[in-house]
């Protein structure tokens, strides 16, 4: 095996979040470059699944200063990690979008691969970040499953959108999401 190729194998092996947001757009991107949608109703459904996690990114990436304060109003009241919540929402939109059967097992495979581990070293860092604060909001508040007890709470503290362009580049992003939806739909069959 070549050293380039080892290098990327070390990377995917080690170094996964490194990878794991430009993998997900390719993998978008891919799904909308060869997607072959055919049924209306499964296509919208598809369209209101990516909006939504569109909507979902959006308001998580307005409401958090990584690294800087424990981000637990908006989404954050709901699920520890609402912008995988959005990435989970959208790839799923994706896959039904395109109407490509293997665009679900490579979806989890992906979602297997990144994920898990993510969560870990993020739960860890913010952990040793914000200690006491962490454990109490982690004890009560699910990785990604949301607790729709806590809806007042969500509507409440600051969004920004400079803060969402500036965390993420997410209004960017979300137009490459929108962009990838009307290919996709302009084949609609």
């Amino acid at each position: 095996m070549s050293t380039k190729a080892l290098h990327l194998r070390h990377n995917l092996s080690h170094r996964r979040d490194k990878y794991r947001q430009f993998l997900g757009i390719a993998l978008i991107a891919l799904l909308c470059v060869t997607g072959q949608p055919s049924s209306r109703i499964l296509f919208a459904l598809a369209a209101a699944l990516i909006v939504a996690g569109i909507a979902i990114r959006l308001w998580a990436s307005g409401h958090i200063r990584k690294d800087q304060e424990l981000a637990q109003d908006g989404p954050y009241a709901l699920v520890r990690h609402p912008l995988y919540v959005g990435n989970l929402t959208l790839l799923l939109g994706y896959c039904l979008a395109s109407g490509l059967w293997w665009s679900f097992p490579l979806a989890v495979a992906v979602v297997w691969g990144f994920y898990p581990p993510a969560i870990r070293r993020e739960d860890a860092k913010l952990e040793r970040l914000f200690q006491e604060r962490w454990r109490n909001w982690a004890g009560s508040t699910h990785a990604l499953r949301p607790r729709f007890d806590r809806l007042g709470q969500a509507f409440g503290g600051s969004w920004s959108l400079t803060q969402s362009l500036r965390a993420n580049g997410e209004p960017v992003i979300a137009a490459f999401l929108a962009w990838g939806l009307w290919a996709l739909f302009q084949r609609l069959g």
